[in-house]
């Protein structure tokens, strides 16, 4: 029988005390037998990186390294370049996984099948209701097909953890370091060099929900840089992809648009100038832009609205917002 790829499991840890027992074990009594675990404490303030020692001094497949703080971004660029596997896999540290898990993605990669996905379970607590494969509804996509789900954040959406990815796919590419956004640099690179993408419907990914995390805190300029990203997806697009641009460009308005909304409720009034500017500069690339056929008509109403006057739509939009008419 011919053995099992080895797959690198890329672990970032900071300050997950409470919930660190708990993902490793997740990963370590995972089904799929040929692992490598690569916990990287990204100078823990707690007792993160004791846990992760003592994991390795248990598991000979645990390999850890200690770093000073300099984010996840390059934690998991650490990881990616010591990693041996020709399979790559990514955990966030308070997450957990079904035992099945890589094992259910790695049945889905067929000979042209480079990136696999499952569902995720969004959780506050130790019991989330994962599945085990065996009822999974599974989904093939061309190249092409799975970035029109990407940008419409229906499929292959921007979070690594839930993938397992051939290691040819991921190559030389690398996290931003030292963003508040990291995710969406790098995640459409490496499904765009995919031959084509697996996706499972059952929930094996168990992430749990942080009142701390970043997008639970006020907004702030930093958040601004997911435009950044997007802007760079947009040139890629239409460089590899352009029968997809016009998605992109659409996506980009809207996610303008949600921006704008938040910078009016929670920025300051300089902050707020930098973030209409910055905003500006962007529209200005991207419109005029006409109706989406395959968009709601209240999306198309917006988009109408908000070329007419964009800031005046945000307000309104934040208005109906806190009177409950929207969501």
């Amino acid at each position: 029988m011919e053995a099992l790829p080895l797959l690198s499991v890329v672990v970032p840890v900071y300050n997950v005390e409470p919930y660190l027992n708990t993902c490793i074990r997740s990963i370590a009594e995972q089904t799929y037998p040929n692992l490598e675990i690569l916990l990287v404490d990204d100078g823990s303030t707690d007792r993160s990186g004791e846990i992760c020692d003592q994991w390795a001094e248990k598991d000979n497949r645990i390999r850890v390294i200690h770093q000073e703080n300099g984010g996840a971004g390059l934690a998991r660029n650490r990881a990616l370049d010591q990693a041996r596997g020709e399979l790559i896999g990514m955990v966030d540290s308070d997450d957990y996984l079904h035992p099945n898990f890589y094992a259910h993605l790695y049945s889905l990669m067929g000979p042209q099948v480079d990136v696999a996905e499952c569902a995720i379970c969004v959780t506050e607590g130790e019991n989330a209701p994962l599945d085990d494969g065996s009822q999974a509804r599974v989904q093939v996509c061309s190249r092409e097909e799975a970035m029109k789900l990407h940008i419409r954040d229906q499929l292959f959406c921007q979070t690594p953890p839930n993938k397992l990815y051939r290691r040819c796919v991921v190559g030389d590419i690398r996290f931003p370091v030292g963003n508040l956004i990291d995710d969406e640099f790098w995640t459409y690179r490496v499904l765009g060099n995919a031959r084509s993408l697996a996706a499972s419907s059952s929930r094996m990914y168990a992430y749990r929900q942080q009142p701390g995390s970043a997008m639970h805190k006020p907004f702030s300029l930093r958040r601004l840089q997911g435009l950044d990203a997007k802007m760079q997806r947009l040139n890629y697009l239409r460089r590899e992809l352009p029968t997809l641009e016009y998605e992109a460009r659409y996506d980009l308005f809207f996610t303008c648009l949600f921006a704008m909304q938040g910078c009016q409720k929670s920025l300051n009034r300089e902050d707020l100038a930098t973030a209409k500017k910055k905003i500006r500069g962007i529209l200005d690339e991207i419109t005029p832009l006409g109706p989406n056929p395959e968009a709601t008509a209240l999306r198309n109403v917006l988009l109408k609205l908000a070329q007419v006057s964009f800031t005046g739509t945000s307000r309104l939009l934040n208005l109906l917002i806190d009177l409950h008419v929207l969501t």
